[in-house]
């Protein structure tokens, strides 16, 4: 059989350099006498999809100019490239990706979609699913994280990415011609060069396949001694992990007062919860619990916004991504848009309420962080947190976190059945979102605790029902429905929302 083109589909987003990496990958192939062609299809804004690229290279030298297709086919691709975890899961289920064929190469890390963004709750897609078939259904998979490689090198993912296709042993393309393509772009050569050699080390160690699972990394303070010391003295070490971390989160949030209140609270629900019977559930219930009361008692506000974007470890971040040259200034703009709600919250609530009263749509300001006047200005905020509990939302947040909780140790202790508190203690996922979003979510979660958890006659119907009635009107608020659920016999759900 006569030799076939080498095809080659390139997956990335916009800022990415995939145009010049497909640039690169042409000038390699014909400083090698080798015809190549290449077409792109633009993708569309907001993380919807990446932009392709596809090529063929034609693997023999002074050959008669082959016939070579513009588009890709599924099932005919030698090598699939993906900046992004998730355009890697897209050219699998396209059918792009088979054993018989195809290297994949891809970056593990995650820059995530508008389909996981505008789910109201976690929508993000499982990735470790996606790393785990990659293996089982290409060829050869060599999946690491470019990104990180392209940081380290100060250079763009796209280097990396071009190293690792040159390591994977697919192109008929040697080194010196794609690093030759490199260094006759001129701008940037030297840090793509860099990236370029850490991507093509990476593809050719003897384990390319990177299927760790990605922590990240941490920039609050250890809880205090006596903090650690008090859980590992009153808490079951299946729950220490959570706690540890939720202390910590709490006293960098507000103060060590205010991690000491988490942990009252959790000790009443691990009562109820052992009370119920959960010890045989491995405590799921208090970890469950602990968990979400951690994330709401550390809600934001302009004061927790304001402190995150003054944080010194803000500004280290924001200057690696830049990535500038040396003696270059990096320049942060926050755009910022408070409502009079958002301002009313930290008010005292004689303040508040006729501020929300005349609340609006807020004024929209540039406020640049990275000058003095704009860093005080945005410090000033930060610097309120002592005056937080004097707010109006701090009490209110803290008087509804009491029903709920209160609601839990209830539905544990009266129906001893400890899936239902559990249900009940979902809820506080209801918690999100912002403006119209987090009005939506609060009345949907005050209408479960009206109608169902503090309904002494909706237990009556049974443990049953009542779980099924909780988890039916959770869900349907979360995908921003009609809250209320109709689990029980309509006649009898018509007198339990009546008040009968």
């Amino acid at each position: 059989m006569s030799p076939q083109p080498v095809t080659i589909l390139i997956g990335a987003l916009g800022g990415e350099g995939g145009g010049v990496l497909g640039d690169w990958l042409i000038a390699a192939a014909l400083q090698e006498g080798l015809p190549a062609q290449k077409t792109s299809v633009p993708g569309v804004s907001q993380r919807t999809g990446a932009t392709t690229y596809y090529l063929e290279i034609f693997p023999e030298k002074g050959a008669t100019a082959p016939v070579m297709a513009l588009v890709p086919t599924p099932g005919a691709i030698d090598l699939m490239v993906a900046s992004e975890l998730i355009e890697a899961g897209r050219a699998m289920q396209n059918a792009y990706i088979t054993a018989e064929r195809t290297t994949l190469v891809a970056s593990t890390h995650r820059v995530y979609a508008t389909a996981e963004k505008k789910i109201p709750t976690d929508g993000r897609y499982n990735a470790a699913k996606i790393i785990e078939a990659a293996p089982k259904l290409a060829r050869k998979a060599v999946l690491f994280d470019m990104l990180k490689l392209a940081q380290e090198a100060g250079t763009v993912i796209n280097a990396v990415l071009f190293g690792a296709m040159a390591g994977c042993g697919v192109l008929p393309l040697s080194r010196e011609a794609c690093e030759n393509a490199i260094r006759n772009t001129g701008k940037g050569a030297e840090a793509s060069l860099r990236g370029f050699a850490a991507g093509y080390a990476r593809a050719t160690s003897a384990a390319p396949v990177d299927g760790r699972t990605v922590a990240i990394e941490s920039s609050r303070k250890p809880a205090s001694s006596a903090l650690s010391a008090r859980i590992q003295a009153e808490f079951p070490e299946v729950l220490r992990d959570v706690l540890e971390e939720a202390a910590a989160r709490l006293v960098d949030y507000q103060d060590t007062a205010y991690a000491r209140l988490y942990l009252d609270r959790v000790a009443e629900v691990l009562a109820a919860d052992r009370e119920a019977g959960g010890e045989a559930n491995a405590l799921l219930l208090t970890r469950e619990t602990a968990r979400l009361l951690a994330l709401w008692m550390s809600y934001e506000d302009v004061i927790r916004v304001a402190d995150l974007k003054t944080r010194a470890s803000r500004f280290e971040r924001v200057r690696k991504e830049a990535a500038p040259k040396e003696g270059q200034i990096v320049v942060i703009t926050d755009y910022l848009k408070p409502t009079a709600n958002e301002i009313a919250d930290i008010l005292p609530a004689f303040l508040a309420e006729p501020l929300r009263r005349r609340a609006g749509a807020g004024r929209a300001m540039k406020l640049p962080t990275s000058t003095v006047r704009g860093f005080l200005a945005m410090r000033a905020l930060a610097w309120l947190r002592p005056l937080r509990r004097k707010g109006s939302r701090y009490r209110h947040e803290q008087i509804l976190m009491e029903r709920w909780l209160g609601a839990i140790k209830y539905l544990a202790l009266a129906a001893r059945d400890v899936e239902l508190p559990l249900e009940m203690a979902q809820c506080a996922r209801l918690q999100r979102g912002y403006g119209e979003t987090h009005r939506r979510s609060r009345e949907a979660f005050l209408a479960i605790l009206d109608d169902l958890a503090d309904n002494g006659q909706a237990l009556a119907r049974g443990a049953d029902a009542l779980k099924q009635a909780i988890r039916q009107a959770r869900e349907a608020a979360l995908l921003n429905e009609a809250c209320k659920p109709d689990p029980l016999p309509r006649r009898e759900q018509a007198a339990l929302y009546r008040g009968a």
